[in-house]
């Protein structure tokens, strides 16, 4: 375990933030002080970490001070030195009998060294500032850089604001970081500066530094005592809706959850090459086609559930003619989405004066391979999820093997079943969804969800000889059981339960035919 002897000559909220996190298991051995009454004393007291105070006598020299220094930490075992607010410049005395020392500095250096940081910063008017955490040498602030974190100067922003906020959203986090590195002896001091094992970049680095822009506030969040904005990251070249024209001038700026569907519906259709249509509620698919026509896959995605599609977001994957607008109007809606709208379909949609019609341009490719969601006090990051079987990734399990037309429908389904909240179950015919069951803590529950929409809320259609998909592997033989009743005829599905056998004897003893994929596609927010 890597322990520190912390300096700091008043508050020590730095040498306070990492005692709270240990970084890499890191603990505080002694704070010292060269001040008396500093609060960094009694705070640490509290915490039962030992004390202690070296005030420099009047016509002390430096290197008298840090040897008395020196002396006093000698009673503790320590591996690393933190500096936080110690108002003196070290000399050679104290660096080359102390292990290594750190230093945060509240800029981004080699700009804006010495006092009064903040003042440098907001006088020359730069846009961007941070802090710098580095390794202490006879010359001040210019030893080898650890790490930096950078933090936006705003308009307002004065010296008071500029330093709580580098503090809190640069130093808590860069100190840390430099910390748990050397405890984790990834840092290494060398004559060419801190080489820093892992921290190199890839998919997944050591750090991630995202800066975005506010393209607008909205109305409110998910609710209306919720504020709300949305930011664009100008880098992203593939199809969004966040940087979209809202073609119709007067109606109501899209909403939170306006913005969180349409992403939803804009991902799912992107999917497909055929035309293709899909009706999103609550970012669950309410119904998904491809068809020989946009129109015909409109009219099949809307059937599929007309009900729950009330008040939902529609996603085009071509350019929106008359005939398919007319449609759309035909109910009420909150959102189309599209690569594009004849004059005619224009002068259609936007007769309804709430219903918001983006163009986001050409879909091109999905350029985006990352997916991220926040969560309190951090974010989880992912690869996006762009894999869907091919007829050579299914292996066929049961005596009954699918016909062509079930492959088909079973590739189309996987495709949309991506977009599903887990548990999901879908059930389709053809390239048409026919009954989708979502967000159930159990698969059969999901299965009965399914096969309740497509007999109950599906117009034209049902589960009779419909292709069933899976999100996860079935772990028992109720959900087949379940299909079969509601007159599925065959399932795609993962695979890997440790009761693959019980089910593919359910199927086979009902003649349904199944592939399993050998991957999932769980999908959970």
């Amino acid at each position: 375990m890597t322990k520190i002897a912390g300096l700091a000559s008043n508050r020590g909220r730095n040498l306070l933030h990492i005692d709270e996190r240990a970084p890499g298991g890191a603990e505080l051995a002694v704070v010292l002080s060269n001040e008396e009454g500093a609060p960094i004393l009694d705070a640490a007291s509290e915490r039962g970490i030992p004390t202690e105070v070296v005030a420099r006598d009047d016509g002390e020299s430096r290197e008298s001070h840090e040897k008395r220094i020196l002396d006093r930490l000698s009673a503790y075992d320590f591996d690393l030195v933190c500096l936080d607010g110690y108002m003196r410049v070290l000399t050679e005395e104290f660096i080359d009998n102390a292990p290594t020392t750190l230093n945060v500095h509240p800029s981004l250096l080699p700009s804006f060294p010495g006092m009064d940081a903040h003042e440098q910063v907001l006088e020359a008017g730069v846009r961007t500032t941070g802090c710098t955490v580095h390794v202490v040498t006879e010359e001040v602030d210019g030893g080898p850089i650890v790490t930096q974190e950078a933090v936006p100067v705003y308009q307002d922003d004065d010296e008071a604001s500029l330093k709580e906020r580098v503090l809190r959203e640069g130093e808590f986090v860069a100190y840390p970081r430099a910390v748990r590195w050397f405890a984790e002896g990834r840092a290494d001091v060398t004559d060419e500066g801190v080489v820093v094992e892992g921290d190199d970049g890839g998919d997944f680095p050591e750090r991630r530094v995202v800066s975005n822009d506010r393209a607008s506030e909205l109305r409110y969040g998910e609710n209306p005592h919720q504020d709300a904005a949305v930011y664009a990251d100008d880098a992203c070249e593939e199809a969004s809706v966040v940087r979209a024209e809202q073609l119709n001038e007067g109606a109501k700026a899209l909403s939170y959850n306006n913005y969180n569907d349409a992403d939803g519906a804009l991902n799912l259709i992107k999917e497909f090459d055929d035309p293709a249509a899909a009706v999103i509620k609550h970012t669950n698919p309410a119904g998904c086609a491809t068809a020989d026509t946009l129109a015909e896959a409109y009219d099949r995605a809307l059937s599929t559930d007309p009900m729950s599609a009330f008040g939902g977001i529609v996603a085009l994957n071509r350019e929106c003619g008359a005939e398919t607008a007319e449609q759309i109007v035909d109910s009420f809606k909150e959102v189309v989405v599209a690569p594009g709208y004849t004059d005619a379909a224009l002068d259609v949609l936007t007769e309804k004066k709430n219903l918001r019609v983006l163009d986001v341009g050409e879909l091109g490719e999905r350029t985006d391979r990352l997916t991220e969601k926040p969560l309190v006090g951090g974010r989880l990051v992912q690869e996006r999820d762009l894999w869907a079987p091919t007829e050579e990734d299914v292996d066929v399990v049961t005596e009954t093997e699918p016909t062509e037309e079930q492959l088909e429908t079973m590739l189309f389904a996987w495709k949309v079943l991506k977009h599903v909240k887990s548990n999901g179950i879908l059930f389709a015919s053809g390239t048409e969804t026919v009954g989708v069951g979502m967000g159930q803590v159990s698969r059969v529950d999901a299965v009965r969800l399914a096969a309740m929409k497509a007999e109950e809320h599906a117009e034209g259609k049902d589960a009779e000889g419909a292709v069933m998909a899976s999100d996860a592997f079935f772990p028992f033989p109720d959900g087949i059981e379940e299909a079969a009743e509601a007159g599925v005829e065959a399932v795609i599905q993962p695979g890997g339960s440790v009761n693959d056998e019980d089910v593919i004897d359910a199927c086979d003893e009902r003649g349904i035919a199944m592939v399993f994929t050998g991957r999932r596609c769980f999908r959970h927010d």
